[in-house]
């Protein structure tokens, strides 16, 4: 048996839904088959709601779940084959504004009715539209009783900071922070593998039945974190000896971008998800080349010990690793 000591491409998994668009497939490249809005690319996912399929390669046809529960120690680093791929990687192509949402964190979501992981995520801006905006966190001084009367008053959106993006702009959304990406935005998004969404906004939208979308009010009042406060662009570190600099680092993931030209060593032996949102780059190991394209993602599992990422002017890879104690 081949072990899985290479990087892994994955197909991706096509999610319609009325906010999306065209840009996944005129910016990213991607070619969802069959007819739709297409407003969400799952790149890379081990979850109940979605499961990557290795498209090809020795391991072609299988799932990410088949990888880790017969390679453990190769895929992620330690021996837990009953374990969930604890990341997913997607990109996000947002017409309208999606609702205003909060997700709880891992202890809240280990005791709901479906159990979950919590959701931490970050957002990367590739595409901003004129105007476009974001809401990350409250605004000072908004409390629970605030935040409360404003719902019943109509008033929600007045409670919400707002940011104005542009492309390359990162926001780190921790679990508990009130949150909403805007219109004319696409996004590259690295969360924890989770499907927990408390809506507590919609915008006042009906559907075609003139019926409103189910919001989760008082769940997302209990899991909201009403100490974080507004929530800036994240601040990137230096371009360090690496060629990467750390655009965010907590205790489920830290994500980095490569954005200047040159060759680069990975770190290893480390699990990786590359993702290149911008431009072309090429990922060499000792046995392979694999030419990532604009839109394209690849995972670099824990047991590959030799992988450079070369780097093309006007590129941008993200990367997205493992905590070590997680």
């Amino acid at each position: 048996m081949f072990l899985p000591d290479q990087p892994i491409r994955f197909e991706p998994i096509f999610r319609s839904y009325i906010w999306g668009g065209d840009r996944l497939a005129s910016q990213l490249g991607k070619k969802p088959t069959g007819n739709g809005i297409w407003a969400e690319s799952w790149e890379i996912v081990d979850h109940r709601e979605g499961e990557s399929i290795v498209a090809e390669g020795a391991f072609a046809g299988w799932t990410l779940r088949q990888l880790i529960e017969s390679f453990p120690n190769e895929i992620i680093g330690r021996d837990a084959p009953n374990e969930r791929f604890p990341l997913l990687l997607k990109y996000l192509d947002c017409q309208r504004v999606l609702s205003v949402q909060v997700h709880p964190d891992d202890v809240y979501g280990a005791q709901m009715v479906v159990p979950d992981r919590g959701k931490t995520e970050a957002w990367y801006v590739i595409d901003a539209e004129p105007n476009a905006k974001l809401y990350a966190g409250l605004k000072s001084g908004i409390n629970r009783q605030a935040l409360s009367e404003a719902i019943e008053n109509g008033k929600t959106e007045e409670c919400l900071h707002v940011l104005s993006p542009k492309a390359g702009n990162c926001v780190f959304i921790p679990a508990g922070t009130v949150h909403a990406l805007g219109e004319g935005l696409l996004v590259a998004e690295i969360q924890q593998a989770s499907d927990c969404t408390f809506r507590l906004f919609d915008w006042d939208r009906v559907d075609k039945d003139g019926q409103p979308r189910q919001l989760h009010i008082d769940l997302a009042l209990e899991v909201i974190d009403f100490e974080r406060g507004p929530v800036e662009f994240v601040a990137p570190s230096p371009v360090g000896a690496s060629g990467a600099r750390t655009l965010v680092e907590c205790d489920k993931f830290t994500l980095q971008e490569y954005a200047q030209a040159g060759s680069y060593p990975l770190p290893s032996p480390q699990l990786s998800i590359l993702t290149v949102p911008k431009g072309t780059a090429v990922l060499r190991t000792d046995k392979n080349e694999f030419v990532l394209e604009r839109g394209q993602s690849i995972l670099v599992p824990y047991a590959c010990i030799s992988a450079n990422l070369d780097i093309s002017n006007d590129t941008v890879v993200l990367s997205s690793t493992l905590p070590s104690s997680l």
